[in-house]
């Protein structure tokens, strides 16, 4: 299949398609007339002596030196090879597909005036995965200049990139897909590097992930709510709609329904009147999470379909400097995210800890029936605190980590992408959270003695994919290998809603 930018709004499903699912790339008639139209701005600017930044005047802390018209091109070359700075690890071929995917839905919008034959070289790079070697330091989010630049080398026939799993350079990388380098023109170089492409691509992948996990994680709460006994009454719909505090009424909704043909929603079934905090404000707190999810993804939704750059080609007959490649709405929203996953964090690590207290469960101490000469899930505590101090260290924001460069000119940076680096890292310890919380409320269960028709539809599948994993625990065995198995099905979607 092919994504076929501009015949609609582009969503987060549609990048993760091109970037995981290696579907092609093209462009729509209407979007090749829209490139060329603004294409023939910029050449038609770049004869004049009006000064346009990026275009025939210099970038960074040289803005306003004007270059010689024999130079611009040639200019814009310089420009990329002098911005590939990023150091480090290289981004995973994942990661760099969806860096270029998100600078064609930028470049398509018509405002970056690039040349229509730059546009469809980028498109090709995908189309024949040629994966160039983009490092993962060196973007603060003023425009991801280094990781683009990085990028586009590949495209002129420099830098590195893989073919097919083989590191080679660019232009050999090229060469063996068939491709040839392309050359640049006014502004091209620019329009290739001054985005937030790396950002943007990056986001996608990891509000996806995220918006995964959580899914996940509400099937864990729903096996909980089974293991415990927990008191339904928190998701009665008229009690969340007498506060409709955003996401809560969707939480619950949720949970409802997972719960659906449970035995706890009979009267008298609950063990307790009011359970414990980490209990009874799921629908407070991962509401709160949805919420947060969502605003991410609409902010990323919003740079998918969006001009951003500067200059942008307006009005049809203009260029514009501006702050459009500014994107503090999205680091915020990223952060707000990882401080959400962290708040439920805490509460999944507090049921857990509960499950091996009998004050709280009239269960068996530590969940095992052996006694004290048998540890059960006692020292799970360490690596669920474990995980908690990672995910409370990387919920720290990030948007606010900079200084200024350039001379002082750019004396404000998002660090979006920093903020979107440390959401992944988070998931990623969120995912073993979620997966140790679906084997202990399976281990309560079974102590409990519950038959698994009384349970909820979504806690019945739940406890069937975790018991296909992993048995329950009877005498002491090496857990951490049944929390990796339980935690590649989280990754895998296996605990979603389908």
């Amino acid at each position: 299949m092919t994504v076929r930018v501009g015949e609609r709004r582009l969503a987060i499903a549609d990048l993760v398609r091109v970037a995981r699912g290696d579907e092609a790339v093209d462009l729509t008639p209407a979007v090749r007339e829209r490139v060329a139209a603004a294409r023939a701005v910029v050449e038609r600017l770049a004869a004049t002596s009006e000064p346009i930044y990026g275009l025939n005047s210099a970038l960074g802390a040289n803005t306003g030196a004007p270059l010689a018209a024999d130079d611009l091109a040639e200019y814009q070359l310089r420009a990329i090879r002098a911005r590939a700075v990023a150091v480090g690890p290289p981004y995973d071929r994942e990661s760099v597909r969806a860096m270029a995917f998100a600078r064609i839905a930028g470049m398509a919008q018509g405002g970056s005036g690039v040349s229509p034959r730059v546009l469809e070289a980028l498109c090709d790079l995908l189309n024949h995965d040629v994966i160039p070697v983009v490092p993962r330091i060196g973007s603060i989010s003023v425009a991801d200049l280094p990781q683009l630049a990085h990028l586009a080398l590949v495209l002129v026939g420099e830098g590195d990139a893989y073919y097919r799993d083989e590191r080679l350079t660019g232009g050999d990388a090229l060469a063996r897909a068939g491709l040839r380098p392309v050359s640049l023109g006014a502004k091209d170089g620019v329009a290739l590097i001054s985005a937030n492409a790396a950002t943007i691509g990056r986001a996608a992948l990891a509000v996806f992930d995220a918006s995964a996990v959580h899914d996940a994680w509400l099937m864990a709460i729903a096996l909980s709510f089974e293991a415990f006994r927990a008191n339904l009454s928190i998701l009665d719909a008229r009690v969340l709609e007498a506060r409709p505090a955003r996401g809560q009424i969707q939480v619950g909704a949720t949970l409802r329904a997972r719960l659906e043909g449970s035995a706890l929603l009979e009267s008298g079934a609950a063990r307790r009147v009011q359970d414990p905090l980490s209990l009874r404000v799921v629908p407070q707190v991962h509401g709160a999470l949805h919420w947060t999810l969502g605003e991410a993804r609409e902010q990323i939704e919003i740079e998918l379909n969006s001009a951003a750059d500067s200059p942008l080609v307006v009005d049809g007959d203009a260029m514009q400097s501006n702050g459009n490649f500014h994107v503090p709405a999205l680091a915020t929203a990223i952060d707000a995210a990882a401080l959400a996953f962290a708040q439920a964090s805490s509460l999944a690590v507090e049921r857990c800890i509960k499950f091996m207290s009998p004050v709280f469960t009239d269960l068996p101490l530590q969940l095992t029936r052996h006694g004290p000469a048998h540890s059960g899930f006692a020292t799970a505590q360490k690596t669920l605190t474990a995980l908690w101090g990672d995910i409370r260290r990387l919920a720290n924001p990030a948007s606010l980590d900079y200084m200024p460069v350039s001379a002082g000119i750019e004396d404000h940076a998002t660090q979006a992408l920093a903020t979107v680096e440390k959401l992944a890292a988070q998931i990623d310890r969120v995912r073993y959270l979620v997966a140790i919380e679906l084997v202990i409320a399976a281990q309560a269960l079974e102590l409990r003695g519950v038959a698994a028709e009384s349970l909820g539809c979504g806690p019945q599948r739940a406890y069937a994919r975790v018991r296909e994993a992993v048995p329950m625990l009877d005498a002491d065995r090496p857990l951490g290998p049944d929390f990796d198995r339980v935690e590649a099905l989280v990754r895998a979607g296996v605990f979603g809603a389908d």
